[in-house]
């Protein structure tokens, strides 16, 4: 576990309100047991327990969880997850065989609510697949997915005490033949998501303290079936004076590098700032925000650009008048030229000789 990663875990610990404690919990990967067919693909969900009746609640996991070398992870779900903050969503390490992520719990969380049937203490889902027949398929018949020993979960005590935790793994035997049908539950869950993401709104924040003091936007939203699979960004120049238009009005849709905040590439503020939410399914959700015009300025860019326009304009005008003058001047000068091109003259002679 990084210096970074643990700072961060450790803020969202304290931060978190407390409730009460004890020194145990459990995190267990459901189901513990499976049999997989060649192909086949497996969705296990990563579950916390606490002890219910001495009040035990877990505000914080830092997880890392391993896997062998002859099952693939496909996808990771935080869709129906009861971690709301996230320090690091699951991230998929496949050099390393590790899937890790960390977040927390507002109030903690104290086990099922009373007279609530289901088991919601998911975590996260992960989809592992069986190798098929390709060339390089393992021949190795069991599979393990485990928890790291840097696993940790935090009570919600104020004090960011860790809990005595039992970790608990799942076995999976790899069939060497293949199903009569092909299963996957997870790609029929993702078929049947037909629901956007949650709605959300952008929040204009700027901190000295962060990102260098520059302009960013905070969101976050939640899809309760498949889960918000990552976010796309749009920095959407305006029309500035009701003449010109500063970057490109075809501005592109950007991935997120870090969400749930994004740096704004436009520091005057002088764009339509637009966040889309796509989940697994590929559904979508749009959120937009127009910064308060007290707020843009003049880019340097931007400056440069309109000092740019405005020369020409006054350099394009400048020539027309030359060139209208010149040519009156040209005009004026023809004229004079016929009144008195000595024709006239010639013939005053010619009769004063008769």
């Amino acid at each position: 576990m990084n210096f970074v990663r643990l700072f961060f875990v450790m803020a969202l610990v304290v931060f978190l309100q407390p409730a009460s404690f004890t020194e145990a919990a459990s995190l267990y990967i459901d189901p513990a047991i499976k049999t997989l067919n060649r192909g086949d693909a497996i969705t296990m969900s990563i579950r916390l327990d606490t002890d219910e009746e001495v009040g035990e609640c877990v505000n914080a996991v830092d997880a890392v969880i391993t896997y062998t070398s002859n099952i693939e992870p496909v996808d990771v779900s935080i869709g129906d997850s009861i971690l709301s903050m996230w320090v690091e969503r699951p991230v998929i390490n496949r050099e390393n065989k590790t899937i890790t992520f960390a977040g927390g719990i507002p109030n903690g969380y104290c086990g099922r609510v009373i007279g609530d049937p289901r088991l919601t203490n998911v975590l996260t889902r992960i989809v592992f697949r069986s190798p098929g027949f390709s060339i390089g398929g393992s021949s190795e018949t069991n599979a393990e997915v485990s928890f790291g020993p840097e696993t940790t979960a935090y009570l919600n005590d104020g004090r960011g005490t860790k809990a005595d935790l039992a970790l608990y793994g799942s076995k999976i035997e790899l069939s060497q033949k293949p199903g009569t049908v092909m299963v996957n539950d997870w790609k029929g869950e993702v078929a049947d998501d037909k629901t956007p993401p949650e709605e959300f709104s952008l929040s204009l924040q700027k901190d000295e303290k962060a990102f260098n003091g520059k302009y960013y936007v905070a969101f976050e939203t939640t899809d309760k079936q498949t889960g918000v699979d990552h976010y796309e960004v749009m920095e959407e120049p305006l029309t500035q004076f009701g003449t010109f238009q500063w970057g490109r009005a075809d501005a592109p849709w950007l991935r997120v590098k870090q969400p749930p905040f994004h740096v704004l590439e436009d520091q005057s503020l002088n764009s339509i700032i637009r966040v889309k939410a796509i989940d697994k399914a590929g559904n979508e959700y749009i959120a937009n925000l127009i910064p308060d015009d007290s707020m843009r300025t003049i880019s340097r860019g931007q400056l440069v650009t309109s000092l740019i326009v405005i020369a020409s304009i006054v350099l394009l005008v400048a020539l027309v008048v030359v060139w209208r003058y010149r040519r009156r001047k040209t005009q004026a000068t023809l004229i004079d030229g016929e009144e008195d091109d000595g024709y006239e003259d010639e013939t005053d002679d010619n009769e004063e000789l008769k």
